[in-house]
């Protein structure tokens, strides 16, 4: 699938209809959230380390959520020896570019290997641990012998009343040490600082080359589909579902990064 610019939203659409990940999201994605999210590449730079970190060897990570796989590269770049990456996503356009992508590095490390054989030198792709794609709702999907998982920009889109049941399941499904990386956009409960953090938000997509347009377009778009909520909710919960401790890693603008440990 060729990744373009999102142009998505750049031209009147009358009836505005609900945000989904489909193809046409899926082919711009990459140039749609490093230019909407503020911080995302830290995001997946981080839990790359944290899965160095806290993986042990043996056990699953998991990436719920995992659109094109940017966090399942991450964390199988750095995890610990004979780990297994299980990249969930709903999508089947997001998990038909990701299919493509790593059919393309499987085909690279071939090639890699054939060359390198010499020297046993091979590339840093060649290394990573093996990444495999579930196609279905993160809410349904068993979740055993967990030493990371990622909810990246996840949550948000599920509905609330679900979203207890599923991090009670992610952390019973959790080996002892074991890490959830939980990132979202949050609102906060004063009204000016909410609405402060919005406007920064909106100047963020400004500076990134997105129109009042687009930029509208899109808040309509995703009303309703993404639902935040307070940073002081998500912790409330996470305690409630049985992590020992929950802390903020990264905050920008009303973009958190939180990690609960088991």
């Amino acid at each position: 699938m060729t990744k373009t610019t999102d142009t998505l939203f750049a031209h009147p659409m009358g009836a505005v209809e609900g945000f989904t990940f489909d193809e046409t999201v899926a082919s711009v994605f990459p140039d749609m959230i490093q230019r909407s999210v503020p911080g995302y590449s830290t995001v997946v730079a981080i839990s790359g380390i944290l899965a160095e970190r806290f993986s042990q060897p043996g056990s699953n990570l998991y990436d719920l959520g995992c659109s094109l796989g940017a966090t399942s590269f991450s964390m199988a770049q750095h995890c610990a020896e004979s780990c297994r990456i299980f990249a969930v996503d709903s999508s089947t356009a997001m998990l038909d570019s990701l299919r493509e992508t790593l059919a393309n590095q499987s085909l690279s490390n071939q090639s890699s290997t054939n060359q390198s054989l010499s020297n046993q030198s091979l590339t840093n792709q060649s290394q990573l641990a093996p990444i495999e794609l579930v196609h279905g709702d993160i809410c349904d999907v068993p979740i055993n012998n967990a030493s990371v998982v990622a909810l990246n920009y996840t949550l948000q889109f599920v509905d609330v009343v679900k979203r207890p049941k599923l991090l009670r399941k992610i952390q019973q499904g959790m080996i002892d040490g074991g890490v959830l990386i939980l990132s979202e956009k949050i609102h906060f409960e004063s009204s000016g600082v909410d609405s402060l953090f919005v406007d920064l938000h909106h100047e963020f997509k400004r500076a990134n080359g997105y129109s009042e347009l687009e930029i509208s377009q899109k808040r309509e778009a995703i009303e309703n589909v993404l639902v935040p909520e307070t940073l002081e909710a998500h912790r409330q919960r996470l305690s409630a579902c049985g992590f020992q401790r929950v802390e903020v890693w990264f905050q920008c603008f009303n973009f958190v990064s939180l990690v609960a440990f088991k």
